[in-house]
């Protein structure tokens, strides 16, 4: 059965796509990107509960999602009393327990869409593949864009996924670590920023190699990713913003405005109580098994990990040009990164690359906070100011990261386990 809405046509479940010759290059463009993810299991195991357990823990992050579950535990309840089991679903923002057909589903691509939902959740097939039939979207890979569906279906059934979303849809296996790698790295960014509170900014400093933020609990720092000349004069309007409307600025694509809102966040993570462990915790990775890569500045890194690769923009003999993250992070033991990577967004990709390796991402511009284990990271090294004139002065002057521990403590958190 094709579904055929506005000129665009549209397969059912398991049908072929088909183009149809009415729709036309502007029609088309104005569909809505749909990024879809499908979680394969095994016809005995229910992923229901996995799917709810992602979805609802992006929300208690902050992000909005909508959509459903299937609620298998009382459809288990019915087969075990001799009845027929009655499929019941769990809508994601309510917890109301609900029947979902297709006009449901329909509803609920149409909430997502309206409200430009952070993911859309439907974790039987058939709706899902209905409800996108009969509204029209175009589908993409690109984790840039692209509001993502997350589904699931029965592995012996998947010819019909990959007639349903061809070459860009991604299959996920049924665990957590691999719903957040589909997430993706590059949404960090904004995990980070919905963290952060409406607070008010005391004052913004900008040196010539560091960017300050003190907000009321604590004080964030960035370096500067190019000569600050153009920033400066905003400077007094930006201060009279919020933490949380600077912090927003780190999802810019201008260097300096990212490097504004990763100091905001700072601002708010790392706070002047911030229980953590003293040092960097590089020192964890000495029983890594394997070559640790480490991509930036540490002084002494070699005496603390003998057995390093370390890359650097332009290296001296015995070390390795940026490029080589291709070819070593894949292979990795561990990674050491700088900071900096966050600024000048290359941190997503390096973290993609490292994929099921421990990554410490170390550096005065590093958001100390458990938000960022999901993403791939096991180690946050930062520094906790303790006293904010001494280091306004000091970046003010040009002051490098070296100096800055007279002006703070610098101290580590752990992934547990």
């Amino acid at each position: 059965m094709t579904n055929v809405i506005a000129g665009y046509a549209r397969p059912g479940p398991g049908a072929a796509r088909v183009a149809d010759p009415a729709t036309t290059a502007l029609e088309a463009a104005r569909l809505p990107w749909i990024r879809p993810g499908v979680v394969v299991h095994d016809p005995a195991e229910l992923v229901d509960d996995l799917l709810a357990e992602f979805a609802l823990g992006l929300r208690s992050r902050g992000f909005n999602v909508v959509g459903c579950v299937q609620d298998n535990n009382r459809g288990s309840l019915h087969k075990s009393l001799g009845c027929a089991p009655r499929i019941e679903y769990r809508d994601l923002g309510t917890g109301r327990t609900l029947k979902v057909d297709r006009p449901g589903a329909v509803a609920y691509l149409r909430q997502a869409m309206h409200e430009k939902a952070d993911l859309l959740v439907m974790s039987h097939f058939a709706a899902c593949a209905e409800a996108t039939g009969s509204v029209g979207v175009n589908f993409g890979s690109d984790v840039t864009c692209g509001m993502p569906l997350l589904t699931s279906i029965a592995w012996q059934c998947i010819q019909r996924w990959h007639s349903y979303a061809r070459q860009d849809g991604a299959m996920i296996s049924p665990d957590l670590a691999s719903l957040w790698a589909w997430w993706g790295p590059e949404r960090l960014y904004r995990d980070l920023v919905l963290g952060v509170t409406e607070a008010p900014v005391r004052r913004i400093v900008c040196g010539p190699r560091w960017l300050m933020v003190e907000g009321p609990a604590g004080v964030g720092l960035a370096g500067l990713p190019c000569h600050p000349q153009e920033l400066r004069p905003r400077l007094p309007r930006l201060a009279r913003r919020s933490l949380r409307e600077l912090a927003a600025m780190a999802e810019s694509w201008d260097p300096l405005e990212t490097a504004l809102g990763i100091a905001a966040i700072n601002a708010h993570y790392n706070r002047y109580d911030l229980v953590a462990k003293a040092g960097n915790g590089v020192k964890a990775f000495r029983r890594i098994t394997g070559r640790v890569v480490v991509l930036g500045a540490f002084p002494g890194i070699e005496g603390i990990l003998p057995n390093c690769a370390l890359l650097e923009p332009d290296p001296r003999p015995g070390r390795f040009p940026v490029t080589a993250l291709d070819t070593l992070l894949p292979g990795c033991g561990a990674a050491v990164i700088n900071a900096s990577t966050l600024v000048n967004r290359t941190l997503p990709r390096i973290l993609r690359l490292a994929r099921n390796r421990p990554v410490a991402l170390i550096g005065p511009g590093t958001p100390m906070t458990p938000r960022l284990y999901e993403y791939g990271l096991e180690v946050l090294g930062s520094l906790v100011v303790s006293d904010p004139d001494g280091l306004a002065a000091a970046v003010q002057a040009g002051a490098t990261a070296r100096e800055f521990s007279q002006y703070g403590r610098f101290v580590h958190l752990a992934r547990a386990g």
